[in-house]
């Protein structure tokens, strides 16, 4: 929960913090890109980090940076020492949700998707409430206390955490992830994780996923109330509360997503909300009034809602065994596009202006739908060829 409220607080307070400091969006841009490039490194860091001090050290280490960060944020520092915060408040977040993942999917087996979905839920409910906070204190003129709340709880969580560490983690990896090789492997069992060829290219198709996905969820969210604001008029407060009604569906979406994934499939699942998400940033294009605005922006959350934890299990499952690595990976890449494409948003956002984004987000969407569409090609015919390869081993 905290995590989402850190990864959104920005966006929640984008309008009056540009104009606070003078700065553009492609400025305000620049301040996402530089806490998710943090992130990404954090992520890539965490299986190594483990490694050498363990599992509790690098969480309460990843959670201590995000509180210090937050109250720091809080100061309001010149913008330059605002670039310089972003990266570590960056590693704390990014670490803290990777390290966290690869906990539930590594100790969860048949039910990773459940179970992923329902931490996500959480991620949703800070992202809900950032936007209500952040509304409230635009209204009151105490914007920058949205920062202050985040440190807060941050440091209630590394509180948490200290004292209730939960001893099923200092199991050794094979016995804690024993559940995760019975759990849709069983072709994989006794043998010593190994990437195939054809799982290198289910792991490429899913890292590109998550770039384009993170990238569209992050740069939507960011500057959805800017959109609102210039193409609609609403005040600051008002327009932040649409991030609340995007969040609230990611919310009520992740309470269902994992299971309907099981029963209709990962793949079947991540094709299907694709589609849709596609069809309604397409609407976006055509209907630009503040109540379709609103309306999309619910429908886009619920479609979108299961995408992150879906996608997450479907690539562990093609790469078994692997579980921190994979979830490290493509956490970082989904940090890649989380950074790239908001500044590239902020920037096209200021030359183009708000209709063109809109056709910005719709392309992304499209771009996103062929992604997955790849990713569950390769993964059929890696099933297909692993089937035929057991079929003969037993005759």
């Amino acid at each position: 929960m905290v995590v989402g409220l850190g990864q959104l607080v920005i966006g929640a307070i984008m309008e009056p913090m540009v104009h606070a400091y003078g700065v553009q969006y492609g400025d305000g841009g620049q301040l996402v890109m530089h806490q998710f490039l943090g992130g990404m490194a954090g992520i890539l860091c965490a299986p190594w980090l483990i490694g050498k001090i363990g599992k509790k050290a690098v969480l309460l280490s990843a959670i201590g940076f995000m509180t210090v960060a937050e109250f720091l944020y809080t100061l309001l520092p010149p913008w330059w020492v605002m670039l310089t915060i972003a990266p570590f408040a960056g590693v704390g977040l990014g670490m803290t949700e990777a390290v966290v993942g690869s906990f539930i999917i590594g100790a969860s087996g048949a039910k990773a998707n459940t179970a992923m979905s329902r931490v996500e839920t959480f991620f949703g409910v800070g992202a809900l409430l950032i936007p209500f906070a952040g509304a409230a204190l635009i209204e009151a003129g105490y914007w920058k206390l949205s920062f202050g709340i985040v440190g807060a709880l941050a440091a209630v969580t590394f509180l948490l955490w200290s004292i209730w560490w939960p001893s099923v983690l200092d199991q050794p990896a094979a016995s804690a992830g024993g559940a995760n090789d019975s759990g849709g492997h069983e072709a994989h069992a006794g043998a010593a994780p190994k990437l195939t060829s054809r799982s290198l290219v289910i792991l490429a198709a899913c890292a590109v996923f998550f770039i384009v996905y993170v990238g569209l969820e992050m740069s939507y969210i960011h500057y959805l109330p800017s959109l609102l604001v210039q193409t609609n008029g609403l005040v600051e407060s008002s327009a932040t509360l649409a991030l609340s009604l995007f969040w609230g569906a990611m919310v009520i979406g992740r309470l269902v997503a994992g299971q309907i994934a099981d029963k209709v499939g990962g793949s079947v699942y991540l094709i299907g909300t694709c589609i849709i998400t596609a069809v309604l940033f397409i609407l976006m294009t055509l209907f630009t009034g503040a109540l379709p605005a609103f309306v999309l922006a619910f429908a886009v959350g619920l479609t979108m809602s299961g995408m992150f934890a879906i996608a997450l299990v479907f690539a562990n499952r093609a790469t078994p065994g692997m579980t921190e690595r994979t979830t490290s990976l493509l956490m970082a890449c989904g940090g890649i596009g989380g950074a790239l494409l908001p500044k590239g948003t902020g920037w096209f956002l200021d030359q183009h202006g708000p209709e063109a984004v809109r056709w910005l987000f719709a392309g992304t969407a499209a771009l996103m739908l062929l992604v997955i569409l790849w990713a569950s090609l390769a993964a059929r015919r890696s099933a297909s060829a692993t089937a035929s390869v057991l079929v003969t081993m037993h005759k």
